[in-house]
């Protein structure tokens, strides 16, 4: 990347991240979904008798997984390509794009259904799809109202969290005619008879994975509307596409790992349809994929596995607890981060899976460092500390400007000493404040004035 676009992303998330945080439309609606969130998941975490072990246990068996990725993608492989399955291993996501090109070219493949999936998203599979004239089409519903309405996924588990039900209705009724007081069970059922039909004549299927088993080569899909079960069913050729990070040792950890990623990503116990797949349809078999590839996509995920202790961050299951806990994403939403994985987890891992760490260091920074992702992650990941980490890393690349150098230096020099503190009176850290911090602090809201110090008021309350 060079320094214009690193800065253009930097100018962008700010100038989106203001006019989302006054956006009172958009704070109500997700205001709104999140409270439903939190309910949910309050309730859904009930059936654990000790969370908190089981929360260990997920982090121990991942931790012990990227240790070992190697090893483990290996035994994935033998197991998968035993079954009669094949693998395909992308280094970056023009290498996934061009191998799944190759796979449609050679079966004339023109008709795709697609599940749900984040790792399609990062490779961005559906857009390179049709520009090769090949339709693809999102079937999970959520992904169905972004796609329709040429925009972009809002978060990672729930797409559409930026629109309420008013506004969905509106998409349909411009898009289908359907009435502009539609019900969401209406859309619903226009959407399941719009989808049977390209089920039934798609020619192949491309799902993410939420875990690969590596001892039994499996490939295991959660979801709650059954478009995953379809897309990988009813075409000839099931393409999944998936991170190398989404190993885990066995199918006994899934007793551990679904309950754990059905809680904390939408409050449920378990989700509607948990799905394992062992490769392609056997003889006598009356359903499933003829063929079936796995794509296993680094796209700096090896760099990322390089940075100690940031590596940490491989062992996200895409729960998207982090992002519904965090003060900042619940204001700017997921749209103003500018990447395919937001809130607290994409600025941990985003700026190591780009080619130039310099791009999205920013992100490290879009943070009060409160510490509630780390609290609600399920693996256990302790997100502040790893923004911590990267922002020491932006140091250590010599990434920061010349203006924040000498901030810091003086904010060190300062917080040293209480006595340096007491030096200023209060009137020349308030002209300080407004000289500096003006820009930083934004047009929307009024530096507060400092009357006296923290010591001082300490000494008269005393």
């Amino acid at each position: 990347m060079t320094q214009q676009a690193t800065h253009t992303a930097y100018a962008r998330f700010m100038d989106d991240s203001r006019v989302k945080a006054f956006d009172e439309k958009h704070r109500a609606t997700i205001k709104f979904n999140m409270t439903r969130y939190d309910h949910s998941v309050a309730a859904g975490k009930q059936q654990f008798r000790n969370l908190d072990m089981a929360r260990k246990r997920a982090a121990l068996r991942k931790h012990y997984v990227i240790e070992n990725l190697e090893d483990h993608l290996k035994t994935f492989e033998y197991h998968f390509t035993a079954r009669g399955g094949k693998i395909i291993w992308a280094q970056d996501a023009s290498e996934a794009r061009k191998a799944i090109r190759d796979i449609f070219e050679q079966h004339h493949v023109k008709q795709v259904v697609k599940s749900k999936s984040m790792v399609t998203e990062e490779a961005g599979i559906t857009t390179f799809l049709e520009k090769n004239g090949i339709d693809c089409l999102e079937t999970d519903l959520g992904e169905y109202i972004v796609q329709i309405s040429n925009d972009r996924p809002y978060h990672i588990v729930t797409p559409a969290m930026h629109l309420s039900a008013k506004d969905v209705a509106g998409i349909f009724h411009e898009k289908f005619d359907l009435p502009e007081d539609a019900s969401p069970e209406e859309i619903t059922a226009f959407v399941r008879d719009k989808l049977r039909e390209k089920f039934a004549t798609a020619q192949a299927g491309i799902t993410g994975a939420n875990f690969l088993i590596s001892e039994s080569g499996a490939v295991a899909l959660t979801e709650n509307e059954g478009n995953g079960l379809l897309s990988m069913s009813s075409p000839k050729i099931h393409i999944v596409i998936t991170g190398i990070e989404k190993i885990i040792p066995n199918l006994r950890d899934l007793d551990l790992f679904w309950p754990l990623l059905a809680t904390h990503g939408t409050g449920q116990e378990m989700t509607a349809y948990n799905t394992l797949v062992f490769g392609p349809r056997k003889q006598g078999e009356i359903d499933g994929p003829e063929q079936m590839y796995v794509i296993l996509l680094d796209n700096g995920r090896s760099r990322l596995l390089k940075a100690t202790p940031q590596r940490r961050s491989l062992a996200c299951i895409r729960c998207g607890a982090c992002l519904n806990a965090c003060p900042v994403y619940r204001n700017i939403g997921g749209h103003a981060y500018g990447t395919v994985y937001s809130g607290p987890v994409g600025a941990v891992i985003t700026p190591h899976l780009s080619e130039d760490f310099d791009t999205y260091k920013h992100l490290s920074h879009a943070s009060s460092l409160c510490g509630k992702c780390t609290e609600v992650c399920p693996v256990g990941i302790d997100l502040h500390h790893q923004l911590l980490h990267n922002r020491h890393l932006s140091r250590k690349l010599g990434l920061l400007g010349r203006s924040d150098r000498l901030s810091i230096k003086a904010y060190k020099w300062a917080m040293k000493k209480r006595t340096r503190l007491d030096m200023a009176p209060p009137w020349i850290k308030n002209l300080f404040a407004r000289h500096f911090f003006k820009k930083a602090w934004g047009k929307n809201r009024t530096i507060p004035r400092i009357e006296k110090s923290f010591s001082r008021q300490w000494k008269d309350r005393d």
